[in-house]
């Protein structure tokens, strides 16, 4: 799933004109879907957590979140939902670009904070809890942003840029002298998001081990290392489970064949496919299409 087809999929959510690039949408998780996989892209995203609990992943940080609780995404980093055991989470998803905050070439705020921030060197908190300084600041931001997003008076975009200005000068001016945790692995991280992002738009064809050793220029032996080591799960195993993923989304949004969704889910193999599928979500898929029917 690409953040394309995750904004696509919400898409009669959005409580925003499309021409001003804030975007918010209402999910559930696994309401709307299983989870969402670990992918990145150039926005920004901001995750606050409504009712129940789950996980989040942010660069391979996994923490379990909860009501209140929200996390912060920066472009470019891997992040991931996913659903705990049995519990139902919602929670607000955010999606803005960067440059509504950015005048110009001679902007002194985007220049001093913006861009650095946007860089990883004004290092800021990812996780957002109760317990963080100035919570009840930060979280009010995001209250007085849903509430201008729902009534859209005239010129509330005005008002939505002050408090995400507000928001990022609470996350700047209390945390912003903390370390930086993403230096010693950014190199490691800009190799997997290569090979993750390859994942995310070539799943349904074919992938063999071989084919990702030479993307990440390793051979295939320290491929397989180096993946296990930062994923803590093999190649393959990754990517049946990306796999069933997507086919669990065509399950419920589509009135394709079981043969047909495993076919665009990239499996060629319909009885290996039923299999796994049953061993991950303990159904067999006409079963799982079924259950979310009723």
């Amino acid at each position: 799933m690409n953040i394309a087809e995750y904004q696509n999929y919400h898409e009669t959510k959005s409580h925003t004109d499309i021409n001003f690039p804030y975007n918010t949408y209402l999910c559930s998780i696994p309401l709307d879907f299983t989870g969402v996989p670990l992918h990145w892209h150039d926005e920004i995203e901001l995750i606050v957590i409504k009712k129940g609990q789950g996980y989040v992943s942010v660069d391979f940080e996994t923490r379990t979140v909860t009501a209140g609780d929200m996390v912060f995404v920066l472009p470019g980093q891997l992040h991931s939902i996913e659903q705990k055991a049995e519990h139902i989470m919602e929670y607000e998803n955010i999606i803005f670009k960067a440059e509504m905050l950015i005048t110009g070439e001679n902007d002194f705020c985007a220049g001093e904070f913006i861009f650095p921030l946007l860089q990883s060197k004004l290092p800021v908190l990812t996780f957002i809890t109760p317990s963080c300084t100035d919570y009840p600041d930060l979280l009010g931001c995001i209250g007085h942003i849903d509430e201008l997003c729902a009534a859209r008076p005239q010129g509330y975009q005005l008002a939505l840029k002050g408090y995400l200005f507000q928001f990022f000068f609470l996350l700047i001016s209390v945390h912003g002298n903390k370390e930086s945790v993403r230096n010693a692995r950014q190199k490691s991280l800009e190799k997997l998001k290569i090979l993750l992002k390859y994942v995310e738009e070539h799943y349904a064809e074919p992938i063999t081990v071989e084919k990702m050793a030479r993307i990440a220029f390793y051979s295939k032996s320290h491929f397989m290392k180096f993946f296990k080591t930062h994923m803590e799960t093999g190649f393959m195993e990754y990517l049946n489970d990306y796999r069933l993923t997507m086919a669990a989304r065509l399950l419920l949004t589509t009135e394709d064949s079981i043969l047909e969704v495993a076919a665009q889910s990239g499996f060629n193999n319909l009885s290996y496919f039923n299999r796994l599928f049953k061993r991950k979500y303990a159904q067999t898929p006409g079963q799982y299409r079924k259950a979310a029917s009723h």
